[in-house]
């Protein structure tokens, strides 16, 4: 066995995990339908934003379900932004 197989390995192993990182920033998907890398967003209607707006204030103060929509929301807004940049470099 050379000295530098290792190295070798070792290059290869970057190579590939560089591959893989790198894949996720693509802005079109491989199968080229939608908008690429934009998770969709689902949409509800009024009726029902208000019944969970409802369930939402039963929930006791510091709610772990609470915290977890307020993240949501926020995950909702960031792909609503991702479709709206995606849609305007068309």
């Amino acid at each position: 066995m050379m000295h530098n197989d290792g190295c070798s390995r070792l290059r290869r192993v970057a190579l590939g995990l560089a591959t893989i990182w790198l894949s996720g920033c693509a802005t079109v998907s491989s199968d080229g339908g939608g908008l690429g890398a934009c998770p969709p967003v689902v949409e509800y209607s009024r009726e029902f934003q208000a019944r969970a707006a409802e369930e939402l204030a039963l929930l006791p103060e510091g709610s772990a379900i609470a915290e977890m929509l307020s993240d949501y929301a926020v995950m909702r807004d960031q792909a609503r932004g991702c479709i709206r940049y995606l849609a305007a470099s068309r």
